[in-house]
């Protein structure tokens, strides 16, 4: 069964959330939660979910929806369990850079303060369950190896983010979309789904935001991939990788 239902997500208004906590005596949504070993909640014993299900609810959004804004109160943590969410800063001139891509299993919303450091927007039909900052942290404290398990992928975090300073600062066009690609097909096969060919649900100018590069770069280093016969440009935003020992070499420079 899909993780979620795309038609009951187009029935629902933008960002409206689908209450499932301590109030709703219905069937925990974590013990039916396809995803769940992709998430923070992993090490949770099936006897101790109901302890999640108290403090977490569900919400889904459609493409262009704000999850929350840069600069808001950190009320809350989220973890993605369908679709993809693009988080993002707002630099003082204006300009955006979108700082990651978050896909089923990834959470966000952790800070360091009471407000948000940055921006999240879904790109497609998205679900995420949201749990409250306070309750969460009073759950970690109950059970540690969630917590040491949220640190482990916070860890993953960050080593994505040293990852993008590389292709930021360090790499040509060419060589930043070939990592980009390969990069998309790996978070695919860790997520139990196909590498090859990988889905791309964001935009030219998403990608170019998050590679330091200009939207026309971006399309015009697709088309050069493409007449090299290194990708095939797929339908349903889809890039099947026809020579991956290729872009293996052109994304570390060979």
């Amino acid at each position: 069964m899909s993780p979620f239902d795309v038609n009951r997500i187009r029935e629902l208004g933008p960002a409206m959330a689908s209450e499932q906590g301590e109030a709703d005596s219905g069937p925990s949504p974590c013990g039916a939660c396809s995803v769940r070993h992709l998430t923070f909640c992993a090490p949770m014993a099936e006897d101790e979910l109901g302890h999640v299900s108290k403090i977490v609810s569900t919400i889904e959004l459609h493409p262009g929806d704000p999850l929350f804004d840069e600069g808001e109160p950190a009320d809350n943590v989220y973890s993605v369990t369908a679709g993809s969410v693009k988080v993002y800063k707002l630099l003082p001139d204006g300009r955006r850079q979108v700082i990651g891509f978050l896909f089923s299993g990834d959470f966000m919303g952790l800070a360091h303060n009471d407000l948000y450091a940055y921006s999240a927007e879904a790109i497609t039909h998205s679900a995420v369950c949201r749990f409250p900052r306070k309750k969460l942290e009073q759950l970690l404290e109950r059970f540690p190896k969630m917590e040491r398990r949220l640190l482990g992928m916070a860890s993953h975090e960050l080593a994505v983010a040293q990852e993008q300073m590389l292709l930021l600062g360090r790499k040509t066009a060419k060589e930043k979309i070939a990592s980009f690609l390969l990069m998309l097909s790996k978070r695919s096969e860790q997520r139990g789904q196909t590498p090859n060919p990988v889905a791309v649900p964001m935009s030219r100018t998403d990608i170019g935001d998050y590679l330091g590069l200009t939207t026309e770069t971006v399309s015009r280093t697709f088309t050069q991939l493409k007449t090299s016969n290194l990708i095939s440009l797929q339908p349903a935003n889809k890039v099947e990788l026809t020579s991956i020992d290729a872009l293996r070499d052109i994304a570390e420079g060979i």
